[in-house]
């Protein structure tokens, strides 16, 4: 008997009556003669209104008790899910992380998983269940409970198919595969059939929010195949695999947008050898993401640094820049807000000439500011003005030949 592990998100368990359409989806699966974990999200929106519920109480609340309280989201989904299934006659059983196995790095809000112990689980199956597991959450060894960061029900499904051995894992949304944009921003993206983990990472990285990033670096670490399709039909999904064609000639397979970006310059640090390694580990050590980075100089003994973050980590990258100035030696740090980021990703660039100077020209075209880029071998990436992220998402599309008649289906939450 073959073993599948099904992730649904928040929109798929938005209400009762779709966590019911999830199990009858689920008994499906079973009934074909598989085995099935699944893993669910918090229902809808509830995440966002536990947070705004604790920024009501404090504008920074404690990282561990924001674990604490968010991890209650897919708590409740993982017992209605059980449930649901019981009523139709079908054995489950709900599990939290930690009842799962998954242990984690001691980090709050946006932990690692570093190892899952899956017995308990194949106990479970072994005596006929479904076994449905909260996503996004773990515990550290000295029993901490953790978060993986937002989206990452993603990372739990793919990593618990790769410790269970599982012969797929499929990830349910609201749409029904990989897009070449978000259809939400672009009517005429394209659905496309297969994808490289490669492109789908870079995607997932740069903004897409189809998959989480670190789901798709677990699938090609551990050769789990991975498909992500509708949970609310019954479409092909777009298959992730180590390598494709590339569809239909296109040098560029997709547009990614990230529209929480802000920039960050560090001006007048001394032109030294270490001041680079200096200024990036001071920022490294308090897990501070940093993309983009331009180094510029106007005198002969100084110069300036700016560098993209998450709009998120913008008061307090600001606080760990004035705490440690002395030991900088910079003479003062600005952030730019209300930016964002676009970027064109495909593995065709690799042997085609021009790709970016097409991207600057199209965005000259339609008016757009560039204020930072950053490149590799398979994407280019353009900070713009959050204003004008749509604008230049449809005219890169466009001008890529990514556009088709049809108009993708979305489903939005109710």
């Amino acid at each position: 008997m073959s073993l599948i592990v099904q992730k649904f998100g928040g929109t798929s368990v938005g209400t009762v009556e779709r966590i019911q359409a999830v199990a009858h989806r689920v008994i499906q699966t079973r009934n074909a003669g598989h085995d099935v974990v699944v893993v669910v999200s918090a229902m809808g929106k509830s995440t966002d209104v536990l947070v705004d519920m604790a920024k009501q109480i404090t504008a920074e609340p404690p990282a561990r008790e924001m674990d604490m309280l968010l991890t209650t989201g897919e708590q409740v989904s993982i017992a209605l899910l059980s449930m649901a299934l019981q009523a139709e006659g079908q054995s489950a059983v709900s599990m939290t992380g930690w009842q799962a196995g998954i242990t984690t790095e001691d980090v709050h809000t946006k932990a690692r998983i570093v190892q899952i112990d899956p017995a308990t689980m194949q106990d479970a199956l072994a005596a006929g269940n479904v076994v449905i597991v909260a996503g996004f959450q773990g515990i550290t060894e000295d029993g901490q409970i953790t978060t993986l960061g937002r989206g990452g029900s993603d990372t739990t499904a793919v990593a618990l198919a790769g410790a269970l051995k599982a012969d797929l894992c499929e990830i349910y949304t609201d749409v029904d595969g990989v897009y070449t944009a978000d259809p939400r921003i672009v009517s005429s993206a394209r659905k496309l059939t297969t994808i490289s983990h490669d492109e789908m990472l870079e995607l997932a990285t740069l903004g897409a929010g189809v998959l989480h990033p670190r789901a798709v670096e677990c699938a090609k670490q551990h050769g789990v195949p991975l498909v992500v399709r509708s949970s609310f039909g019954y479409e092909e999904g777009t298959r992730v695999q180590e390598e494709v064609d590339m569809e239909q000639g296109l040098i560029i397979s997709g547009i990614a947008h990230d529209k929480n970006v802000a920039k960050i310059t560090v001006a007048d640090m001394p032109m030294q050898v270490d001041t680079m390694s200096k200024l990036f580990t001071t920022l490294a050590d308090e897990h501070i993401n940093v993309d983009v980075i331009i180094q510029s100089s106007y005198e002969a003994d100084t110069t300036n640094v700016s560098f993209s973050v998450s709009g998120d980590e913008v008061k307090r990258t600001l606080q760990i820049l004035l705490r440690e100035k002395e030991h900088l030696h910079f003479g003062y740090a600005v952030a730019e807000e209300e930016l964002a980021k676009v970027s064109i990703v495909g593995a065709g660039m690799i042997t085609n000439p021009g790709v970016a100077a097409q991207m600057f020209r199209c965005l000259a075209d339609a008016g757009i500011e560039i204020k930072m880029v950053s490149t590799s071998e398979i994407k280019v990436s353009c900070v713009v003005p959050l204003e004008q992220m749509e604008n230049a998402v449809r005219s890169l599309h466009t001008s890529f030949g990514l556009d088709v008649v049809e108009r993708a289906v979305v489903h939005s939450a109710q």
